[in-house]
């Protein structure tokens, strides 16, 4: 059998980057170790089939949307081919990057690694041993680069520090020079935008925007005849040849003199060591949030910021005009950008696991995902396995649709942790079960909480089951070790089952009678007859607590999982042990022989927390406190693989 991963729910967001694939409305954005890639066109969403050792930070996208770089905290970059969703190079940066952009032309790749800017050569369609190359490295930074802009002729980087600078560095080759620093900051710059001139395509001014809510004009003097960019004379240095005062520049290996205008000044005179003025200072009024994300559109010359307050503006300039100034929540916007047209925004916060699209033409959304905030606690599919019903420690309840990824509905009734979901027959319904002491039922054609169950006095549920008919709700408590019995139709409590000495934490109904079965911390299973109401009719004593427990399809077996790490198998009509799987060692992992023993490799306290069967019975999917998935053949009580 041969598992393979196919998409990753419930998390469309986790921090770090987010960005376009090139032209395209495929949005990617790092979730976790992988890439979650968000279709907005088709309203589908996948996650890209490799993974990073460690969680990945930084994405930058080629500008034909061909190839993809993604970088890691440790600082291992993938370099993959987006449309056939495969791994073509693996490079180390020897240090977690804090910024990656490609270049306009796609041939050069920028990387800020601590106090340090590199430009490599994009490997592209090359078959070659070492693709990734090393061209140029601008050392001398104070403090850590925050962003990066290329020039549209990509032969100039703009770099946005934290040491309150933005540096113009001259890329291409034949461009010499110290860079040109732009000062006036009095908090680390977030970002740093070439702007350009719509008619002839060139630049024109720079925009650089602090943490501190600032964003300053900066304006290239043209014509400026006295402006001597050559080096102060040195004493005692000779003077050298005119060869080398003159400017030259480096195209396809062959040197040549920079065309003189009419005026006899130099019509393409390099940036950085042409002549900026500030023109303008701007502020954002919005302290004492901080500027945590911005972003520039070229043609259509506005800025986008996101505040650590949750709110985000949309300003045209340069005349800094504000079109639109809102909040999106509460907690720290750390993405946010334009796509390739300007018309949609992207935003993300990854303390919230939010990721948002908003048409802000129309002041619509176009996407709006948000994952658990806590823990997610209790999972279930529908009966056809269309939707998946989440629950957490945020009191929340999630349905996703499982073909698209998205979460089309967000149920916030509960006042506690949700501890168990379970789909009505019917598939119209859904029940949750809470600590906060109630079973709610929800309508997904109506999205509204239509029956609620509750107890004579308050108890914290922690299992929740229905018979096949859906008459019947059965929920286990965590505090008085009693299980509560309600009928779906009125809504009334039909009776209480007495006789566990621990907290319920599995229940099932078996598929082929009334017979429902209960698990509990006090090391037995019971056998309940509901509708005839004699109380429990079998008892199966186990040696340590029972933690859950699953029938198989036919209703012949029962499987139940222990402290200890047994899987233990009962024929429910006999009530006769049938065979045990030891599963400690193998939901433990393995370790090494020279590893030494520690509570994260040892086997002791290791346990199953939730079995399920496969549709025919003979293998069963085990899962608890640790990484694997472990399943078993049935019949021969041995393992097939490991997830």
């Amino acid at each position: 059998m041969n598992y393979r991963f196919q998409n990753l729910l419930g998390a469309p967001y986790r921090g770090g980057d987010a960005v376009f694939a090139g032209d395209s409305p495929v949005l990617l954005s790092a979730v976790g170790n992988r890439v979650a890639s968000t279709d907005l066109a088709a309203s589908s969403s996948l996650t890209l089939p490799f993974e990073s050792s460690s969680n990945v930070t930084r994405l930058a996208v080629s500008p034909s949307g061909d190839f993809l770089l993604a970088a890691d905290d440790n600082g291992r970059a993938l370099y993959a081919n987006l449309r056939r969703r495969a791994v073509l190079h693996r490079v180390s940066f020897k240090g977690a990057p804090s910024a990656v952009r490609f270049s306009p032309d796609g041939q050069l790749i920028a990387v800020a690694v601590g106090k340090v800017v590199q430009i490599w050569r994009s490997p592209g369609f090359r078959k070659e041993f070492f693709p990734f190359h090393l061209l140029r490295t601008f050392p001398g930074f104070a403090a850590g680069v925050t962003a990066f802009d290329w020039s549209p002729d990509s032969a100039f980087l703009l770099a946005s520090c934290k040491d309150l600078t933005a540096r113009l560095l001259p890329v291409k080759n034949g461009l010499r020079g110290k860079p040109f620093l732009f000062l006036s900051h009095r908090s680390a710059v977030v970002g740093a935008f070439f702007a350009t001139d719509k008619k002839t395509g060139r630049v024109k001014g720079v925009y650089t925007v602090s943490k501190d809510g600032a964003i300053f004009t900066w304006n290239l003097v043209e014509g400026n005849e006295d402006n001597d960019t050559s080096p102060p004379p040195s004493p005692g240095t000779p003077e050298q040849g005119s060869e080398q005062n003159d400017a030259m520049e480096l195209d396809g290996g062959s040197r040549k003199r920079k065309i003189l205008g009419e005026s006899g000044n130099l019509d393409t005179t390099p940036l950085h060591l042409a002549k900026w003025e500030l023109q303008e200072k701007h502020f954002f009024m919005q302290s004492p949030a901080k500027l945590t994300a911005c972003d520039y559109h070229r043609e259509l010359d506005m800025v986008v910021v996101g505040f650590s307050n949750g709110v985000f503006g949309l300003y045209q300039m340069p005349d800094f005009v504000c079109l639109h100034l809102l909040s999106i929540s509460r907690e720290k916007i750390t993405t946010a950008i334009f796509n390739s047209l300007g018309n949609w925004l992207v935003f993300g916060c990854a303390k919230l696991g939010q990721l948002l699209v908003w048409e802000w033409r129309s002041e619509s959304y176009i996407l709006k995902q948000q994952g658990h905030y806590f823990d997610v606690n209790c999972i279930a599919y529908s009966p056809d396995s269309q939707l998946l019903a989440t629950g957490a420690d945020d009191n929340k309840v999630k349905v996703w649709t499982v073909s698209s990824g998205f979460c089309f509905i967000t149920f916030s009734e509960h006042t506690n942790a949700v501890t168990a979901v379970h789909f009505m027959a019917n598939n119209h319904s859904l029940l949750s079960a809470s600590l906060d002491g109630t079973i709610r039922a929800w309508d997904l054609f109506r999205y509204r909480n239509f029956r609620t169950f509750t107890t004579p006095s308050p108890r914290q549920f922690v299992s929740l089951t229905t018979d096949q008919s859906g008459e019947v709700i059965c929920a286990g408590t965590l505090d008085s070790f009693e299980i509560f019995v309600w009928s779906m139709k009125t809504g009334r409590l039909l009776d209480v089952l007495s006789g566990h000495e621990g907290a319920v934490h599995g229940l099932m109904f078996s598929p082929i009678n009334a017979i429902l079965a209960s698990s509990s911390w006090d090391k037995t299973v019971h056998l309940w007859d509901v509708f005839e109401s004699k109380g429990a009719v079998e008892t199966f004593q186990h040696s340590h607590d029972v933690l859950t427990l699953a029938y198989r399809p036919d209703g012949r077996q029962i499987a139940c999982s222990t402290l200890d790490g047994l899987i233990n198998f009962w024929d429910p009509s006999d009530g006769l042990l049938m065979y045990t799987i030891e599963g400690r060692r193998d939901i433990a992992g393995g370790r090494l022989m020279t590893d030494r023993r520690s509570a994260a490799n040892t086997s002791i306290g290791k346990y199953f927390t939730t079995l399920c069967y496969s549709a025919d019975g003979s293998y069963i999917l085990a899962g608890g406190n640790t990484k694997y998935i472990c399943m078993y053949d049935v019949g021969e009580q041995v393992s097939k693989s490991f997830l």
